[in-house]
């Protein structure tokens, strides 16, 4: 039986991933750039311009909206470190996309790299 680091390591083999220092460059040129971590971990901060659509729901949010029907559409994926992206960019080109990228070490490597970040303002109820 594979482990989920295993499965990872394949997806990477895959996949395309984008190095950070070119990650700034492929969101300006790519249509979309979608965040696959937990809503929790989106409100905890993300890279501005981000969807929010966690990896569980990925393929059905995406073949349920016209707006993602174009294989050709350039797609940019990040998660925590670049794991669940990596899973996530191999089932995007299973769907039939074409343009499927995701950014080596993720969200994390991001912010310490002193890259711009997003932390909503979220009321607290307490």
């Amino acid at each position: 039986m594979k482990t989920a680091h295993e499965l990872v390591a394949a997806a990477k083999k895959s996949i395309q991933e984008v190095a950070l220092a070119d990650a700034e460059r492929a969101i300006r040129d790519a249509d979309v750039l979608i965040d696959v971590r937990e809503a929790d971990e989106f409100s905890a901060g993300h890279i501005p311009g981000a969807l929010a659509i966690s990896r569980g729901v990925l393929e059905f949010s995406l073949s349920n909206k016209p707006e993602f029907a174009d294989p050709e559409l350039k797609i940019i994926l990040y998660c925590k470190t670049s794991g669940r992206a990596a899973l996530a960019a191999c089932s995007l080109l299973a769907l039939g996309y074409r343009n499927v990228q995701s950014i080596a070490g993720g969200y994390d490597a991001w912010r310490d790299a002193g890259k711009s970040v997003l932390i909503p303002n979220v009321p607290n109820f307490d």
